[in-house]
């Protein structure tokens, strides 16, 4: 059985909820664009967090679902990782990067899928 998006960005969220991300979002983006399924959207607080959540996610991913990250693009300066697994983008951001670019404002009329995890609003 084929592993969906929904599932990646099911275990990419929890693997970021695992390692204390902030305010997780997830967009179904099905229906607004051929890019991608999926944004999961979290922030983290410090350098060593964001180090964290990037390689837990891309782990878990990686054991959970069959699926290596296509490209992991933002390391260097931590404000803004973004983690390309094809079908769902994980943007991991520090909370003022996310405050100024709002994804979830510029992709405000996508759903927001409720992942059951604590720190999700929805």
């Amino acid at each position: 059985m084929a592993i969906t998006p929904y599932e990646i960005a099911r275990v990419a969220s929890m693997a970021a909820d695992s390692k204390k991300a902030q305010d997780i979002v997830v967009l179904d983006l099905t229906a607004k664009t051929d890019v991608c399924d999926y944004f999961v959207i979290c922030s983290a607080t410090s350098n060593p967090q964001t180090d964290a959540i990037v390689d837990e996610v891309r782990e878990k991913v990686r054991t959970n679902c069959g699926v290596t990250a296509l490209s992991t693009e933002g390391r260097e300066g931590r404000n803004w990782v973004l983690i390309d697994f094809g079908s769902v983008v994980v943007h991991v951001f520090k909370p003022e990067t996310r405050d100024f670019y709002r994804l979830e404002k510029l992709w405000g009329d996508a759903p927001e899928v409720d992942m059951g995890l604590e720190d999700n609003p929805a």
